[in-house]
């Protein structure tokens, strides 16, 4: 059994990618600093279901505090990292750009450091498709991606340039995902999904920026985290897309929630914002032919699955601050 430290544990896709490692057997050293990002009590209820696994150790740690990292990689024989913790959120990212330089760049020089003192040689990033902006659909990973339009998406061009430069003096087997929106069930409460069905569902105008025209390939995060976990494999230094390769209308996904939840909405239309982009899609021939990786969860069946586990889940989700 190998030794997978996933950091952001605690966070939707960490969360996700560290329970299916745990199924298939792997032992799974999880960290999170359990930020207020967003309400902390989702991000506790995803940790308690990793808890119950045996398999499972948690540290509370902050991937800018090398000195604890240290510690944790002295007591522990790590086999590879998933490096899902991250300053998430694009608007957010104007209003405080220093975080996000810290946790999204420094913090992976930090894991890199303790990776290479080590002898950790495998390590998978989740990266972005916000690095995207202003190319030619679909996005394929040989495009150029030197005009990040947000401090999030130039953080994490900047994870990626330095997980290159430490595959190349140290030999370090570097996987870099970049992920199209992601969602389902457990999902981020400052993410559309997760907001929109709770407004519906309480019968308050949802926020909408832009008309609802704007496309997204939405991928659902269970295939998102089986494609992560393949990302494993040695490949030496490869960006890989993982999407869902079909983008949908944002107001697609609106009446999608409607349905599922029996419910009009109400919109509150907001100017659509600068640092935002129209649209998303995921050339993904690479994860096919590298990882053998295809999305199978239609956005039809994500959309139902992600409002019947918010209506079984509501006594809890209606109390999760937006």
């Amino acid at each position: 059994m190998k030794t997978i430290l996933v950091t952001g544990s605690a966070g939707f896709i960490g969360w996700k990618v560290s329970t299916l490692l745990l199924e298939e057997g792997y032992h799974v050293i999880g960290i999170d600093n359990l930020n207020d990002y967003y309400d902390v009590r989702i991000k506790l209820w995803r940790l308690n279901t990793l808890k119950s696994h045996e398999n499972f150790k948690f540290y509370p740690v902050d991937i800018e505090n090398k000195q604890v990292l240290e510690v944790i990689f002295q007591d522990n024989q790590i086999d590879a990292i998933i490096n899902e913790a991250a300053r998430a959120g694009v608007r957010y990212s104007l209003e405080n750009p220093f975080v996000y330089l810290s946790t999204n760049t420094l913090g992976v020089l930090n894991l890199l450091e303790v990776s290479k003192e080590y002898g950790v040689k495998k390590f998978v990033q989740a990266s972005t498709s916000s690095l995207y902006a202003g190319q030619n659909m679909p996005f394929v990973e040989e495009l150029p991606v030197n005009t990040p339009i947000s401090p999030y998406a130039a953080s994490k061009k900047g994870a990626e340039a330095m997980l290159y430069s430490y595959h190349y003096l140290y030999s370090i087997d570097v996987s870099i995902l970049r992920y199209f929106t992601v969602y389902g069930p457990a999902g981020r409460p400052d993410m559309s999904i997760f907001r929109f069905i709770k407004w519906i569902q309480e019968d308050i105008p949802i926020e909408l920026f832009g008309d609802g025209s704007q496309s997204r390939d939405f991928t659902y995060i269970d295939d998102i985290a089986k494609g992560t976990i393949k990302a494993l494999k040695p490949v030496g230094y490869e960006i890989i897309n993982l999407g869902n390769n079909k983008p949908d209308k944002l107001m697609y996904a609106i009446e999608l929630i409607e349905k599922y939840l029996g419910k009009k909405v109400k919109i509150n239309y907001k100017e659509f914002h600068k640092a935002d982009m129209m649209a998303t899609w995921a050339d993904i021939s690479k994860a096919q032919k590298l990882l053998g990786w295809s999305p199978t969860i239609s956005l039809e069946d994500g959309i139902k699955n992600t409002v019947d586990w918010t209506l079984k889940n509501w006594t809890f989700i209606k109390e999760i601050r937006l």
